[in-house]
């Protein structure tokens, strides 16, 4: 492991890991703060690794200004915590940090969740209503999975980033869009691009200063940490002692995590319910084998396979088949093509 870095008491954890993390106070007045070590206590954020500290650095260098920036990174990794970070160091801090799960919101309705709605503008709209870019006025709107916003939205939303406004549903007139954009992909938003997912004008716009957020294998000195903020946080209710044996933490650190550190978290939470006197043991760990490397051959047949029954059993409407594979209809125009299942003209 990495020799400790300053002064931060986070760095101290290392071994056996048991009992509550160290607490910090947060700042009541969201100063700004001197140091990457300052701001990591003040806002209870854990890591000592080079690749984690490398991250918070160059969020630090952007956060003072109004760039927009693009958080890239496997699910899990904690992209939306390096967002937050980021808020915490901003002009923008004393103002609201909002976050959408472009994919969690259907097609339909991830537009007036982003833009709002006038009385009217479709049915059921008895009122009219803001969206979350509004809401987000004088702070910072987070998108998770940018890379899964609609076409329209994406071709809405572009008009957010270059003039600065946008029009509510079923609204005359522009309003100002006074928020700071961080968005975040798992995926490379070049090949997204090129499969004509995501348009390359918003690319341009969104991928103004990048942060690649590295995936928890490549940074387990980070491990012991992270597992003493979970056990602090799960003793907390009953007041119990938790501990990892020497054995367990070893286990932790030799995993390859495929599912981050939401992984690493599910994982203690169900030793913390299954274990014994609060002692966290090798076999109250359910860590689950990685799965071995898949051809991407043989899942796109797969792929192609099942998109073509799919639209057997619709007779070809897209909106349906669109439905039952759940994706968005552009994505299911760019597979069709991709795969040879209609002319590229259609």
């Amino acid at each position: 492991m990495n020799a400790p870095l300053s002064d931060d008491p986070l760095n101290e954890i290392h071994g056996p890991v048991h009992g509550s993390p160290t607490k910090f106070p947060a700042s009541a007045e969201r100063r700004p703060f001197s140091t990457i070590d300052a701001a990591l206590a003040a806002e209870h954020i854990v890591g000592v690794s080079l690749a984690w500290r490398d991250v918070l650095r160059r969020a630090t260098k952007v956060a003072a200004t109004e760039t927009t920036v693009c958080l890239h990174g496997e699910s899990g990794t904690g992209k939306e915590v390096v967002a937050r970070y980021l808020h915490s160091l901003s002009p923008r801090r004393r103002g609201p940090f909002i976050a959408i799960n472009c994919p969690a919101l259907p097609e339909q309705l991830l537009e007036s969740e982003l833009f709002g709605f006038e009385r009217g503008a479709f049915t059921g709209a008895q009122q009219s209503k803001p969206g979350q870019i509004e809401l987000a006025a004088g702070g910072v709107l987070f998108l998770d999975e940018i890379s899964e916003m609609t076409a329209t939205a994406q071709a809405k939303f572009l008009r957010v980033l270059q003039e600065r406004e946008f029009m509510r549903l079923g609204g005359t007139r522009p309003i100002k869009a006074d928020v700071r954009v961080v968005a975040a992909t798992n995926r490379d938003l070049r090949d997204a691009v090129a499969w004509g997912e995501f348009r390359l004008d918003l690319y341009y716009r969104v991928n103004v200063f990048d942060i690649h957020v590295p995936p928890l294998r490549h940074r387990r000195d980070d491990i012991p940490a992270l597992a003493a903020r979970f056990l602090g946080e799960f003793a907390q209710p009953g007041g119990r002692r938790l501990e990892l044996t020497p054995d367990a933490l070893d286990a932790l650190l030799k995993h390859e995590w495929p599912g981050n550190v939401r992984e690493l978290r599910n994982v203690l939470e169900r030793a913390t319910i299954v274990c014994e006197n609060g002692v966290i043991h090798t076999g109250d760990l359910f860590l689950r084998a990685v799965p071995a490397t898949v051809d991407t051959t043989d899942l796109n047949a797969l792929e192609r396979r099942i998109i073509e029954s799919v639209m057997h059993r619709v007779d070809g409407n897209k909106a349906r088949a669109s439905r039952q594979l759940g994706i968005s209809r552009t994505q299911l125009y760019v597979r069709l093509r991709k795969y040879g299942l209609e002319p590229a003209s259609d």
